[in-house]
This record gives C-alpha cells, sequence and structure tokens, in this order.
C-alpha cells in the first residue's frame, strides 16, 4: 500500500503559497533586522548610562558660566537695551518678557537658528541657547568619542603603573567582599580578560564538551590546564574551559573538565563565536560539508 501518495489539490490550503513567501521574506529580512537591533541596543545603552549624564554635566556648567550675563533693567544703561548695534558703543541687550536682559548676540543667534517661542524666562533662554549652540549632535557624539578615547588612553597608563596596579589590586579586593557582586564581576572579569588577551584569544582551542548533562554538547574554549589538586583527582589530565552563552558570547562561566572527555573541533574562534551569536544558525562550512559527508544513511526497510 502507498504511504506517501501526493496531497489531492482541493486539499492543500489556499493561503500556503502566502505564507510560503511571507516565510520567505521573513528569511531575508530578520539578518540584517536583528543586526540593526542590537546595534541599536549597544547605541541606547552608551547613550543611556554615559553620553546623557555627561552632556547633562556640561549642560550644567555651561549653564553656571553664562548665567553670569544676564542682567536688570538697573545694571545697563538705557541706551544699551535695543534691538539693533546701533547708537551705541556698549555691548547690547534685549530685553525678554519678564524685564530680564540677556546678550543681544544670545538673541540673535537663537533667532536665526528658526525658534519660534523664545523663552521669557532668563534661565530657560540660556538653557535653550547652550543647547543650540554648544550641544548639538554633531559637536557632542565626537567630543564624547574624543574624551572616552583619551580616558581609555589614561586609564590603561595609570594601571600599567606601579601605583595604579596596586589601587586596582585594593579595589578588587574590595569588590571581592561583597557578597553578591563578587560572583558576577569575577565572572565577567574571566570572560573579558580572556576576550581581550590577544595571546589567549589565539592560543584558544574550541572543544565541545558534554553540558548540562550527557548526550547534550556545548562549545567551549580551552583556556589552561586547570589546577593540579583537581588533576590529581581526576588521575588524568584535566583543562580549564570557558563555556560561552548565546547569543551573547561574552558572558560565560569557567569549568573544569577532563580532557578525554572533549572534542577538538576544527573551526577558528572568529566561527564559534559567529555559531554561538547566531544561535547555531551559522555553522563553519567546512563542518557542515563534513557533516552532510558522514551523516549516517536511515534505512527506508522496515
Amino acid at each position: 500500500m502507498e504511504t506517501n501518495s501526493p496531497v489531492p489539490e482541493k486539499l492543500r490550503k489556499p493561503f500556503d503559497p502566502f505564507r510560503r513567501a511571507v516565510v520567505s521574506g521573513l528569511a531575508v529580512l530578520l539578518p540584517p533586522l536583528l543586526t540593526i537591533v542590537i546595534f541599536l541596543w549597544v547605541a541606547n545603552t552608551v547613550n543611556s548610562y554615559l553620553l546623557e549624564p555627561m552632556e547633562a554635566a556640561v549642560r550644567q556648567l555651561l549653564i553656571r558660566h553664562l548665567d553670569g550675563e544676564i542682567r536688570t533693567p538697573d545694571e545697563v544703561p538705557a541706551s544699551d537695551i535695543r534691538s539693533d548695534d546701533s547708537n551705541s558703543e556698549g555691548r547690547r541687550y534685549h530685553k525678554l518678557n519678564n524685564r530680564q536682559l540677556v546678550p543681544g548676540e544670545y538673541y540673535d543667534y537663537l533667532v536665526k537658528q528658526g525658534v519660534r517661542s523664545i523663552p521669557d524666562s532668563a534661565d530657560e533662554f540660556i538653557q535653550e541657547y547652550v543647547s543650540r549652540k554648544f550641544l548639538t549632535p554633531y559637536i557632542v557624539i565626537p567630543a564624547f568619542l574624543c574624551v572616552f578615547l583619551l580616558f581609555l588612553y589614561l586609564l590603561g597608563k595609570f594601571l600599567a603603573a606601579g601605583i595604579g596596579r596596586i589601587f586596582w589590586i585594593q579595589f578588587e579586593r574590595i569588590i571581592n567582599r561583597l557578597p553578591l557582586v563578587r560572583h558576577v564581576y569575577s565572572s565577567v572579569k574571566q570572560v573579558t580578560d580572556f576576550m581581550f588577551n590577544e595571546k589567549q584569544l589565539e592560543a584558544a582551542r574550541v572543544v565541545a564538551v558534554e553540558y548540562p548533562r550527557k548526550g547534550m554538547w556545548s562549545l567551549a574554549f580551552v583556556t589552561g590546564e586547570s589546577i593540579l589538586d583537581i588533576r590529581i583527582a581526576a588521575n588524568e589530565p584535566v583543562l580549564s574551559v570557558l563555556i560561552p552563552t548565546s547569543p551573547m558570547p561574552f558572558a560565560g562561566f569557567t569549568a573544569t573538565v577532563r580532557k578525554s572527555e572533549t572534542i577538538d573541533l576544527d573551526i577558528t574562534m572568529d566561527q564559534a563565536l559567529q555559531f554561538l551569536m547566531s544561535c547555531g544558525v551559522v555553522v563553519p562550512p567546512q563542518q557542515l560539508a563534513e557533516g552532510i559527508g558522514k551523516a549516517p544513511r536511515l534505512s527506508s526497510e522496515s
């Protein structure tokens, strides 16, 4: 009796072509969309926790500096309160609706910027002027990048010096005494030390280990030969491995496994990271070809 007879046309769902087209379009759109989402998440995180606080601090400093430019009618000669540069050699001031005076060049700048509603309060006026004049994106973002790179450079130089190294050791001792923070900090530090150490990264091997249970395999990076006492207890060579997580391989944990229970994989670090970040979708080409060639054939005979 034939069991693989084709599905009759009347039994096919009328929306099958539409569904296949939608799935095909989603398969094409999803990779670039997820890439954009990841970059936007990183950008929003940096903007919320670094850029905005720094911008607010700079804004307050500029406002405090420019607050001294605000005057009252009693402090300025009447001839200096005018809307143009004529009839006086003194500095020109413009009167707001609350009778406070602001420098005329500040007022002219906001008018040229197309500000339709000039603030009535001098404080709000100065805030608007500072935001338009000094804190535009094409000024803030390059300045932030330069300051951030300079900070990283100085921090690296400071930690490379003797006093900086001593300071950092003391700081880590304090962190390691905090009950909850020390576990998170130590895990993150292990991953970052491994990822940013070029020598370790180049020498690291990619292996497969049975985790979290027998029969379930996970990718891991070999980072060393672990602790001698563990090797003696296991009575065979052991390895220290970093088991990353998907889709963010920069978070993970360190484990010690028997060398005999690991499988060396013929893939590079970049290919392993792509495999993890794609949740197993992006398989290295050489592994895909070998897997197809070595896959056991299922017998069709019952």
